[in-house]
């Protein structure tokens, strides 16, 4: 456990920096249980969802501490407990079991990565009580039959989509697949698939790449061999890496298109700018223009300190218990976990006034249905509780991101 409950402050640590505080509004030794809102921040502080999880615990807190700050949810006062996931579904489970079953949390938010978020949501399921995730894999709708996973990011189907846009965009022709052998990988390649298709394209070669090797130098010259003039990759960070090595020390020139999640700063630290050079990354963007994006960009700048880089990611964590604070709301004293769970598509979606703060949103309620723009996106949750955020296509130069145009499905 990374958070301390049953304190004034509790404090999350992350990867060896300190997270921002969640000020809890009332001496937690007062606190009933129908008094608190317990969330279990499950996030991937370690592993190779490390340069986004401690953002994403920190701004999950942040945005309790705001929640808290404006008088808690419908009388309830947010508490936050973080595990590690260590971006591992075994170690993922072993922590959900313990939110779950020791610290009685009434919901999970946060988990990243399909093979996590899938490894939690039975537990979560079995439970009766609702997970946020930060996750594509189609099987996440397809196995809610509660009606209980909240997806905040584009599901691989979008993904694919908005790669198969920008492909188009930027003129390729012979597109090959090479995807992580997990659930996100392959749902990636074959959301470009089925969307490239479609429209008549052809995809020249498709292969499966398995976890943890330390060469993907075979794979790369079948890949190669069939004459791409561009690869799309459904990778992370540190597979991608041996990619880019391997296919430039084999005097690849056709160029690649990978998704945000596997380019940072680490990536051009171990590569250099000239390897990356050109290298598209397509990647779901955050509400930019939304109010509730300035208002949270302020408040990450004067809290989360130095060591905690914002991403995608983070707004999203942050929508999410901005979003679960309103449901509660929404719902009123004394509600259940389901009755909660039932108001999280009606504070997100068309039709009510629009809000961008927690504290607009619970005024707001007093007069109506309320319609959440978020900082991550406008959320507007469809009947598998997916949101539909834009995308943005870049390309790296000089080892910097600048992006080329936006994709709106």
């Amino acid at each position: 456990m990374v958070g301390t409950p049953f304190t004034r402050r509790s404090v999350l640590l992350s990867a060896g920096a300190t997270a921002i505080a969640g000020t809890l509004g009332l001496p937690s030794i007062a606190w009933s249980q129908s008094d608190r809102f317990i969330v279990g921040a499950l996030n991937p502080v370690s592993g190779a969802g490390s340069p986004y999880g401690p953002a994403m615990q920190a701004s999950i807190v942040m945005a309790a501490d705001e929640i808290n700050a404006a008088g808690g949810a419908a009388g309830r006062m947010i508490e936050v407990i973080g595990e590690d996931t260590q971006s591992a579904p075994d170690a993922a489970v072993t922590a959900a079991k313990k939110l779950i079953e020791v610290n009685k949390v009434d919901a999970i938010l946060g988990t990243w990565s399909s093979g996590v978020s899938l490894a939690v949501m039975p537990l979560a399921l079995a439970a009766g009580i609702p997970q946020a995730v930060t996750s594509g894999a189609p099987q996440i709708s397809e196995l809610d039959d509660k009606d209980l996973i909240w997806r905040f990011n584009a599901s691989n189907v979008l993904f694919g989509t908005a790669f198969a846009k920008a492909a188009a965009a930027f003129g390729f022709e012979r597109p090959a697949t090479m995807a992580f052998n997990n659930a996100s990988g392959i749902g990636n390649s074959e959301g470009f698939t089925e969307a490239w298709t479609a429209d008549g394209g052809e995809v020249v070669a498709e292969v499966v790449y398995e976890p943890n090797r330390a060469s993907y130098r075979s794979e790369l010259q079948r890949v190669m061999s069939a004459n791409p003039d561009v690869i799309v990759a459904g990778s992370y960070l540190p597979d991608t890496t041996i990619l880019l090595r391997e296919w430039y020390q084999l005097g690849g020139t056709n160029k690649w298109i990978i998704p945000g999640w596997a380019f940072g700063p680490q990536l051009v630290e171990a590569l250099g700018p000239d390897v990356l050079e050109g290298v598209i990354v397509v990647d779901s963007i955050s509400n930019e223009s939304a109010a509730s994006y300035d208002h949270y960009a302020k408040m990450f700048a004067e809290n989360a300190g130095p060591n905690l880089t914002r991403s995608v990611y983070s707004t999203i964590a942050y929508d999410m218990m901005i979003t679960f604070g309103l449901a509660i709301e929404a719902a009123g004293p004394g509600a259940s976990i389901a009755e909660i769970n039932a108001k999280i598509r009606e504070v997100a979606s068309p039709g009510g006034t629009e809000v961008f703060t927690f504290a607009e949103g619970k005024e707001a309620l007093k007069n109506g249905d309320i319609n959440y723009q978020g900082a991550s996106s406008r959320l507007d949750f469809d009947e598998f509780g997916d949101a539909k955020p834009d995308f943005a296509a870049a390309v790296i130069r000089n080892g910097e991101l600048v992006r080329s145009e936006v994709i709106t499905l």
